[in-house]
């Protein structure tokens, strides 16, 4: 692996439940708008969670032919959606690329889900012989990068990774090292996801994961708040062009920030709780800036996994305390959570793009609903209110239950 070799963002897409388009995502994310609200997408009325951040603009059909949008699951929908506005403005002519040398890491924590559900009820209900064919390619979870390569007929490394609530960092820091390998030159990665069903939602109830704020679903989430109650599921899609450096440079393409470093750990510890000292979490993120080649001092913004669970987010704290010292105090961090809530699998790409925005805009989203603070939540959490900073490096945590662990350092170029 030539870890010398630079690895650059040319393009972000993105589908959210505070917009469609990374334009839109973005500056409703300063203006601290909340994506979540009522479900729509089932009868919710006898669950004790009954909120979620759903997209609800989005027709396939007014972006994909009307025969491909059937047969995708909405979580392939949103992907390729997302991968089209970032091959946009990447300026990539893939007829020129050999693409064989394109890769595609493109994941989710769940597929899709509803098919699923479905396809099960289905079959209760009449037996053998009615199941859609369009099962299998549906719910398998590399389906969001197998329709991206069939759409562009990209044929180099192409697969979907899984490791829950990291699995969108995990898959761009894949990514790179396919690029650092030689495997490719230029890579699709990210996360997608659209798992709002109820028997999913219901999973996570049982967990006793989610917010019950029903009567106030914008308020529902709110990391480091000492009222927090749970996190609120949603669903979405980011997509990044990563190239290598020189391959940019030799196109002549417009660069939007480095992924400088990436780091990956597991806290082998629980089923679905972190460390409670955060050791895993502070592993990678030290990792992160020791492949970046910078200390912490150098991190000007810190995007925080931040769940608005009770556990997650003071270990989250406990980890940047335990990496930053004396610093941690100093580094500005919000959760976008709080407005988009927990997408799982695209949660860190989505992340990760804002992270991305934030570096060209020199601009940092607040953490909203951050009205009482946690005594253990100490720190910058940038409340309810957007930042203007100079940013030359920023960091992205996710933490996916099992206690996986992937950790991004961007850098402005």
């Amino acid at each position: 692996m030539d870890r010398e070799q630079r690895i650059v963002i040319t393009g972000v897409g993105t589908v959210t439940c505070v917009g469609i388009g990374r334009d839109a995502m973005f500056k409703n994310l300063l203006a601290g708008k909340s994506g979540i609200d009522t479900i729509t997408t089932y009868d919710a009325s006898i669950q004790t969670t009954r909120i979620a951040g759903e997209v609800t603009d989005f027709e396939p059909t007014d972006y994909l032919d009307r025969k491909l949008a059937r047969r995708i699951g909405r979580y392939a929908q949103f992907g390729l959606v997302a991968a089209r506005e970032a091959l946009d403005q990447s300026g990539l002519d893939l007829a020129k690329e050999d693409s064989y040398r394109i890769a595609t890491t493109v994941s989710s924590a769940i597929g899709d889900y509803p098919m699923i559900e479905e396809q099960v009820r289905g079959y209760i209900a009449h037996g053998p012989g009615k199941m859609s064919p369009f099962t299998v390619p549906r719910v398998i979870t590399n389906m969001a990068s197998a329709i991206i390569d069939i759409y562009f007929e990209l044929h180099g490394p192409s697969f979907g990774q899984s490791s829950a609530c990291a699995t969108g960092n995990h898959s761009l820091a894949t990514a790179a090292m396919l690029l650092q390998t030689g495997y490719a030159d230029v890579a699709f990665a990210g996360g997608t996801e659209a798992a709002i069903a109820p028997t999913s939602v219901e999973s996570y109830i049982a967990l006793r994961g989610l917010s019950t704020r029903n009567d106030e679903p914008q308020r529902a989430s709110r990391p480091f708040d000492r009222d927090r109650d749970g996190f609120i599921m949603a669903e979405g899609a980011a997509i990044l062009i990563l190239e290598t450096l020189e391959h940019a440079q030799n196109r002549g393409a417009k660069i939007l920030a480095e992924l400088a470093g990436a780091g990956m750990s597991c806290d082998g510890y629980h089923f679905t709780a972190s460390h409670p000292e955060g050791e895993g979490a502070a592993a990678a993120m030290q990792q992160a800036l020791d492949r970046a080649g910078i200390d912490a001092g150098k991190i000007d913004y810190i995007n925080a996994h931040g769940t608005s669970t009770i556990i997650n987010d003071k270990t989250e704290t406990k980890a940047i305390k335990t990496v930053f010292s004396e610093n941690a105090y100093n580094v500005p961090i919000s959760s976008i959570k709080s407005m988009v809530g927990h997408s799982l699998g695209a949660s860190g790409a989505i992340e990760a793009a804002t992270c991305v925005m934030a570096l060209t805009e020199n601009a940092i989203p607040p953490t909203i609903n951050l009205e009482n603070a946690d005594p253990e939540c100490d720190l910058d959490y940038v409340p309810n209110t957007a930042r203007e900073k100079e940013l030359n490096y920023v960091m992205s945590n996710s933490f996916g239950f099992g206690g996986q662990n992937c950790v991004l350092v961007f850098k402005k170029v």
